[in-house]
């Protein structure tokens, strides 16, 4: 299926590893021309058609990055931020949680004000922005990933209303478990914390899952992918849950 976005630009947060990796590598796929943000650009310099380095947890990073975008004609922009460490809500104390939220939600809130401007004026535009199952079901042991992230479904919400009749489509893509660098990482601490072996955790995670496995992040990749094309243009609003059935709710 062609969708019909071949020519468009995106600029993809994350891009160098994992979720944001396998989106940008979809829409390079569909022939948009992807502009790769992340902390190490390296190889992404010689695949994409731009790369440009920023850290959301820097100021004066995420600054840099948002004068520049306002000098482009993004159209398609996903947001795509790291997770936080792992941890209760109990015992979080202030300054965790306000990192997490300036890394995760205050960047992103800002690089998409700084990218609106000129899909309004083209009145086009799609904004996709990576969260967590945890959004819907919150997940153990990540008290500051499902407060933040839970934050930015409200944000995300209330812009997709405001933008809808500009041809502006807001959307959420929420993971479960992708086989990524972060979830091995999440499964190693756990295996530790438990004194199991990797393997184990791994395998006994997979087995709740309905699917009976991870997810692919091409899988993933292309969720996104479908999201920002032209089929997509009445969708908006949504939170969309990429997790192999995992989470039962809605």
């Amino acid at each position: 299926m062609d969708f019909g976005i071949k020519g468009k630009k995106a600029l993809v947060l994350g891009a160098s590893r994992g979720l944001g990796r396998a989106i940008a590598n979809a829409l390079h796929a569909e022939g948009v021309e992807v502009i790769g943000a992340a902390r190490n650009i390296g190889e992404i310099q010689t695949i994409f058609s731009k790369a440009v380095s920023v850290d959301l947890s820097d100021k004066a990073s995420v600054a840099a990055l948002i004068e520049e975008v306002k000098t482009l004609d993004i159209d398609i922009l996903v947001n795509n931020s790291g997770g936080p460490k792992a941890g209760p809500a109990l015992g979080q104390d202030t300054e965790a949680w306000a990192s997490a939220f300036e890394t995760m939600a205050l960047s992103l809130f800002a690089i998409t004000e700084a990218a609106l401007p000129r899909m309004l004026e083209r009145r086009w535009g799609r904004i996709i922005t990576v969260a967590s199952s945890g959004v819907v079901q919150p997940i153990p042991g990540l008290a500051l990933s499902n407060g933040v992230r839970a934050a930015i479904a409200g944000w995300s919400k209330t812009l997709a209303t405001e933008v809808a009749a500009s041809g502006i489509t807001v959307n959420m893509i929420l993971p479960g478990r992708i086989a990524t660098d972060r979830l091995r990482e999440l499964n190693q601490g756990r295996a530790e914390r438990v004194n199991e072996t990797l393997e184990t955790i791994e395998k006994n995670s997979a087995a709740q899952i309905p699917a009976g496995r991870f997810g692919k992040p091409e899988e993933f990749g292309a969720v996104a992918a479908f999201l920002a094309s032209q089929q997509a243009s009445y969708l908006t609003g949504s939170a969309i849950r990429v997790d192999g059935g995992l989470v039962s709710g809605h």
